[in-house]
């Protein structure tokens, strides 16, 4: 049954099979072992990112395609969600029309981005990928009747995923059961199961031929594969999934505007991200994303404890001030590549299976 669950592929290491569990069972359960207001928004972005960073890992891991167009679909899931919300009231019908919007522009709109680009080579196709998404960020900065703006739109949900609906009088464990709570166990059972959806694919035979893809091209073309369709496939896949991790983000925040999912900065966090879970591997996304979240998020308040702690030292104490927090997030990342040059994922896996060759070759 896990066989099937996991698409036979095993995290293959005890210590990477164990950081999973620890990994699953903390967003599980995480409004009621981290209780707040803080917690419980990092917990959110982390399911967010994991479906956002595992379809590009789609990608730039499994297909070798280098895109900066993937905040361009992560922000039309986002803006598919808010504007129909926004237009047609807070109705369970209106987050539906929403997401099919959506998805179905996404689809168009990877599929001419696919066919048109992906005949060229890595780097052009990179660059136009690039000028696609700056242009669509203009577009909706721009568009302000339709997408407010700059402002951008902020909306009412179904008076079911409201904070202001409480099913119970009471707090379960401390924790009040509201709406919510509701809309995070919402995205939690959207994440995993989006999560086994990627596994299935890229261990399918498609997600084989995309590998050889990777591998190499003219080799996979040679023996009969069709790379651009395989290639374009593979791209609208991507899309649809990070189109649904923004309208995800939407539904959390009842709120989107240009900055909120279309920011390159997004783009950038997501490769870096990618890079520190270890590319090719759908579990990298969550390793990665939990990672890199909570060390965004909560470094400033490390840094701060440690720079009240040795105001007796001034060089040192000004050396972890708060406000330099990007500059340790960008040491603690080197580090990460130089230790982990292929990923957590992919550092756990080559040690378990060193280990395994070790001790099969040893004195019987």
């Amino acid at each position: 049954m896990l066989n099937r669950i996991l698409s036979n592929d095993f995290p293959r290491s005890r210590l990477l099979a164990l950081l999973l569990v620890a990994v699953l069972l903390g967003l599980a359960f995480a409004p009621f072992i981290f209780p707040g207001v803080k917690p419980l928004s990092v917990a959110a972005k982390v399911l967010v990112f994991v479906v956002l960073v595992a379809s590009f890992d789609l990608l730039l891991g499994y297909t070798g395609i280098v895109s900066f167009a993937h905040t361009m679909f992560f922000g039309i899931g986002a803006y598919g969600v808010a504007i129909a919300c926004t237009n047609m009231g807070p109705t369970w019908e209106a987050v539906a029309v929403g997401l099919v919007a959506s998805l179905g522009l996404s689809f168009l709109l990877s599929l001419a981005v696919g066919l048109f680009s992906l005949r060229v080579r890595a780097i052009f196709f990179a660059m136009i990928t690039l000028a696609v998404a700056s242009a669509f960020q203009t577009l909706a900065s721009q568009l302000s009747d339709i997408t407010g703006g700059e402002d951008g739109l902020t909306f009412k949900l179904p008076e079911l995923l409201m904070p202001s609906h409480e099913f119970f009088e009471t707090p379960f464990l401390g924790v009040t059961v509201d709406g919510r709570l509701l809309t995070y166990y919402a995205l939690f059972v959207t994440t995993l199961v989006l999560l086994l959806a990627l596994l299935r694919i890229v261990n399918s035979p498609f997600g084989r031929v995309l590998q050889a893809i990777r591998e190499n091209e003219f080799r996979a073309e040679a023996i009969g594969y069709r790379v651009v369709v395989y290639r374009t496939t593979s791209s609208v896949l991507s899309a649809l999934f990070a189109t649904v991790a923004g309208a995800m983000l939407a539904l959390w925040l009842r709120y989107n505007g240009p900055d909120t999912s279309l920011s390159f900065e997004i783009m950038m966090d997501v490769l870096l991200i990618v890079v520190i879970g270890g590319m090719g591997t759908i579990y990298g996304a969550a390793v990665g994303a939990v990672l890199f979240l909570v060390a965004q998020s909560y470094l400033q308040d490390l840094l701060r404890i440690a720079s009240e702690a040795t105001t007796a030292v001034p060089v040192l104490s000004a050396l972890l001030s708060p406000d330099r927090w990007l500059l340790w997030l960008g040491v603690l990342f080197v580090l990460s590549v130089y230790y982990f040059p292929t990923g957590v994922v992919g550092r756990l896996r080559t040690s378990a299976t060193l280990k395994r060759a070790v001790s099969q070759g040893g004195p019987k």
